[in-house]
């Protein structure tokens, strides 16, 4: 059991480390990778067009969603124990893209991001 923070702490990195990417291939926003620039390009920068709705918040939105996926994560790394060490690890590195899209969708949906 000494392993089990692992289970969470990775994805939870990747998590954090990749979200912006992740921003970029829902919204078709223009985010970079944190290394190479990151929102600089996002369309939150242009008038006139819709703006990415993790973006528009600023660190705002986008900690929300990172909350939101890491309390995902930090459930499905502990729980259950009766699941095995790799099954529960995979269930967490699964929840980025998994809960992450349901939470793009819902940030989409409440600012009428794809509905113009």
């Amino acid at each position: 059991m000494r392993f089990a923070p692992l289970l969470f702490a990775i994805p939870a990195a990747v998590t954090a480390a990749l979200l912006i990417n992740f921003c970029a291939l829902i919204f078709h926003c223009g985010c970079h990778p944190l290394w190479n620039g990151a929102s600089i390009h996002c369309n939150i920068h242009m008038a006139g067009i819709r703006h990415c709705p993790w973006c528009t918040d600023g660190h705002l939105g986008h900690s929300i969603a990172l909350t939101l996926i890491v309390a995902a994560q930090l459930l499905l790394a502990f729980f259950p124990r009766s699941v095995g060490l790799g099954y529960r690890w995979l269930l967490a590195l699964a929840a980025f893209p998994v809960i992450g899209a349901g939470v793009a969708v819902a940030f989409g949906w409440a600012q009428g991001y794809w509905s113009h």
